[in-house]
């Protein structure tokens, strides 16, 4: 592992990628943060990533690290000068504002019959035979056809606006390769001009959607530009499908990992919210909340200066010693989880489908142990890779 000999260690983005979970063990205890080749610092410590996520003197990266990539135009670039997730202070707000009644907690749980018919239904529809791809077959569906149902998009359009999500996502790890740009920047656009239709379709013909409920409180309050109106929703469809997926899969492939865990939360459904927050602090589908300084100050000696890159990496924080006994253990049954999870965030940028989330999990697993107590690996658990924003997950074979 390459580490500099300046007081910060300097880490190699090769190293973190091929293992960030042993780097942040290596470091945690001796600083509180590392450096990553290109510039930035990695906050490591659970204290300084949960306060920093409130303080002032951090905020939310904007354009920043796009112009540190030489991205400066195309639909990518919209993606984050307009949209909610990276904004900050009224731009923030505004963009915000008209989705916190459509995605309240009471609201959510309205629609959980509707997400557990989703799943049972994809279960039924599961061919009968070994090695079946529990990506494919269910931690990708079930997720983007919510999203469907809440927008109101056809289902026949699910395919094809899951594939632009998998590829646009990428660019909120921060480590793709210059040469993956120009496919990214196509689909991002296709994304928008397909988003950008349905409004259109919306606004001559209103439905009981949620996306005929966004036009008529945006044009309203008369706050919204039309560009900041299509991003907004195309952040929604990114965000409600692809973390999802991630951590969906790695909490079923933890689960079926541990047996007497997953056999536990067939016997008792009441676990399923245990299970879902241990899985997602032990390999979570997020790896880290971007942030730029917007100050020089002092991170328990480790100086920031201002416009500095400051990654907060609840990945890190959600493994920490001194938070969590065994951190490195999946325990469905830890007594010190906490009643806040890391992984959505905090401050007034936490994550705004929270409950939407908690609400497709919780679902999702117990529909699987309602219909496949049976289930098991057919092959290797999930690959989860990646240490910066939304992470990747390969492919997993399961049989029952």
């Amino acid at each position: 592992m390459s580490v500099a000999t300046s007081p910060v260690p300097l880490l190699s983005l090769h190293d973190l990628e091929a293992d960030p979970h042993g780097v942040f063990r290596r470091y945690r205890p001796v600083t509180p943060a590392i450096t990553r080749e290109g510039g930035g610092l990695i906050v490591l410590r659970a204290h300084d990533v949960e306060r920093l996520m409130r303080d002032p003197r951090v905020r939310q990266a904007e354009t920043d690290m796009l112009d540190q990539r030489g991205v400066t135009d195309g639909a990518l670039r919209e993606l984050f000068e307009y949209g909610m997730l990276s904004s900050n202070g009224e731009a923030h707000r505004r963009r915000r504002s008209p989705f916190t009644r459509t995605f309240a907690s009471a609201m959510i749980t309205a629609l959980r019959p509707t997400i557990r018919r989703s799943a049972e239904a994809l279960i039924a529809r599961w061919p009968d035979e070994p090695g079946l791809d529990f990506v494919a077959h269910f931690a990708a569906p079930l997720p983007a056809e919510i999203i469907s149902v809440i927008l109101g998009l056809p289902p026949e359009d699910i395919p094809y606006f899951t594939r632009l999500v998998y590829s646009v996502s990428h660019i909120l790890s921060f480590t793709y390769a210059p040469e993956d740009l120009p496919r990214m920047q196509t689909d991002a656009r296709e994304l928008s001009d397909y988003v950008e239709a349905l409004l259109a379709r919306r606004r001559a013909a209103p439905q009981d959607d949620l996306l005929s409920a966004f036009l008529t409180d945006a044009d309203a309050r008369g706050e919204l530009s039309a560009l900041e109106m299509v991003i907004q929703i195309v952040s929604l469809i990114i965000g409600g499908t692809d973390t999802t997926r991630v951590g969906l899969t790695s909490i079923v492939s933890l689960l079926l990992q541990h047996r007497a865990q997953w056999d536990a939360l067939c016997a008792d459904p009441g676990l399923v919210r245990k299970a879902a927050a241990e899985g997602l602090r032990l390999e979570p589908s997020a790896g880290s909340v971007p942030r730029v300084a917007a100050e020089s100050f002092d991170l328990d000696g480790v100086p920031v200066r201002s416009g500095q890159f400051v990654t907060l990496s609840t990945m890190s924080a959600m493994r920490d010693e001194t938070v969590y006994r065994q951190p490195d253990a999946f325990d469905i049954h830890r007594p010190d989880a906490r009643r806040v999870h890391l992984i959505f965030g905090g401050g007034a940028h936490r994550c705004i489908g929270e409950s939407l989330a908690w609400a497709e999990l919780e679902e999702g697993l117990n529909a699987l142990a309602a219909a496949r107590p049976g289930l098991r690996l057919a092959g290797a658990p999930a690959s989860v890779w990646g240490h910066m924003g939304i992470r990747r997950v390969g492919a997993m074979q399961v049989a029952w």
